[in-house]
């Protein structure tokens, strides 16, 4: 019983310190182990199936819409990266770079991608020519680096996994189109597959890309009440398509800039569902997600018939196309339970040799730990509704913890006192100054999160200075 406790134990409670309980839960579950280099993680098996089924899930939703995958280089040339000056302006503190070639220095420094704007504005200036090849749909699924002062697992490193989408078009409207489509799939993915509200808008001028025109995000709300910034898109207009040449001949013969946008969605996904749904025993993943949905646990598994039942229930799960393990090792079965709640594996099948008497099985929700006996010839219809089942009521619970921290303020004393003592979302009215922005930011640490598209003005002033408000903002302090 000492071991079995202790597993749990090594959790700190979000109570208590939720930063030391993400720590904990991010190693304990077996995401992720530090390198030896500061800021960089080794992504374990369990993390990684984590971000294999987010990809699977995304790159369906993108082929979906056209995009196609492709793959661009790891290192930037200096020249290149500053053909764009808002854009090299933006990321020159993160920029890590190469300088050597072996033992030879090299003539020009090389950045190792932060980000590839600049590395499909070079190539795309030499293969569009005509409004025929109009639009580029392109995708590419990498990792960058960024030198980032203060790190953590998922949230924050100074190497991360992601998605970077990059397209061209013949029309600002078309570009405008494709930048809101691109947000819509990340929504759509979060809601749907992760259970994960968010709240969509445009950022303000002040915390958009570099170098973009116009910058949409999701933001979803932390259990702790602290907002992430879950997936952006960004329209560029032909900011960069100026600055790189990349022009094409249109219908009527004329040489026309294309329109570019840019999206992106990365592994700090993983910290949302972490701290969206996780609880004190570690994990808690949604069905659609997990990488295992279902875990067999065998009591007694030295009794005749009863590891044979079990790896037969998971032969036929599996044939439905479930995601099924089986935990047969000689660890106590209070060890096992333990273990599987802190992998956030949705569903345990209990199984031992009174169940196999009886021709039943117990089935165990990792979400509410609700017990269920269901007979073997129900299982095959009952586990997957019930997978459904918590699929739908992770997101009802997320949605409604969305609900109840998100806040109004009227006045900018109720806006500072609820930021104090109330974590979670404040809408108020903006005047659209940045120097009101950053006097919120200065004495409340929070910032602007969006603008969102659905504006319902709540008053007629700027919460800080009193003047004609021209935006409803979400405001929130943020990882």
């Amino acid at each position: 019983m000492a071991k079995e406790k202790k597993l749990v134990e090594a959790i700190t409670s979000m109570e208590e310190d939720f930063a030391q309980w993400y720590t904990d839960v991010v190693i304990k579950a077996g995401l992720i182990a530090y390198s030896n280099i500061k800021g960089f993680m080794v992504i374990k098996p369990a993390g990684y199936a984590l971000w294999e089924a987010i990809q699977k899930h995304l790159d369906a939703r993108f082929k979906a819409t056209g995009v196609e995958n492709v793959y661009m280089p790891l290192l930037i040339p200096e020249s290149l990266l500053q053909k764009e000056k808002d854009h090299v302006e933006g990321f020159a503190p993160e920029v890590a770079w190469v300088t050597h070639g072996g033992t030879e220095p090299l003539q020009e420094r090389l950045c190792v991608r932060p980000t590839s704007e600049t590395l499909f504005c070079d190539f795309y200036k030499d293969d569009v020519h005509s409004y025929r090849d109009l639009p580029r749909l392109y995708n590419q699924w990498c990792s960058v680096v960024r030198w980032e002062k203060e790190t953590r697992p998922f949230l924050r490193s100074r190497e991360f996994l992601w998605q970077e989408g990059h397209t061209i078009h013949a029309t600002a409207e078309e570009a405008e189109e494709r930048t809101k489509l691109m947000l819509q799939v990340y929504a759509d993915l979060c809601r749907e597959d992760l259970a994960i509200p968010t709240i969509k808008g445009q950022k303000t001028e002040k915390e958009k890309f570099a170098g973009a025109e116009h910058t949409y995000t999701i933001e979803a709300l932390m259990h702790d009440g602290r907002a992430l910034q879950s997936g952006t898109s960004h329209n560029f207009g032909d900011g960069f398509a100026r600055a790189f040449g990349m022009q094409f001949t249109d219908k009527d013969n004329s040489l026309k800039y294309v329109s570019q946008t840019s999206w992106g969605l990365s592994t700090r996904i993983i910290g949302a569902l972490i701290m969206v749904h996780g609880d004190n025993s570690g994990l808690v993943l949604p069905p659609r997600i997990a990488p295992t949905q279902v875990m067999i646990v065998p009591i007694r598994q030295d009794a005749e018939g009863v590891l044979d039942k079990a790896k037969e229930l998971q032969k036929q799960l599996a044939a439905q196309e479930i995601r099924t393990g089986l935990d047969d090792t000689d660890k106590s079965p209070g060890w096992k339970f333990a273990e599987q709640e802190m992998r956030g594996i949705p569903l345990r099948l209990e199984l031992g040799p009174k169940d196999l008497a009886q021709g039943q099985a117990v089935l165990v929700r990792r979400d509410t730990r609700e017990k269920e006996i269901v007979p073997f010839e129900e299982l095959a219809e009952r586990i997957p509704a019930l997978l459904e089942t918590i699929q739908a009521d992770m997101y009802r619970r997320a949605e409604e913890h969305l609900n109840s921290h998100t806040y109004e303020a009227h006045t900018y004393d109720e806006f500072k006192e609820t930021i104090e003592k109330k974590p979670g979302f404040i809408r108020a009215m903006w005047c659209g100054d940045q120097a009101c922005e950053d006097k919120i930011k200065e004495e409340t640490t929070a910032t602007s999160r969006c603008m969102p598209f659905d504006q319902e003005p709540i008053s007629d002033v700027c919460i800080c200075c009193g003047r004609p408000a021209k935006h409803l903002v979400y405001w929130g302090k943020s990882y």
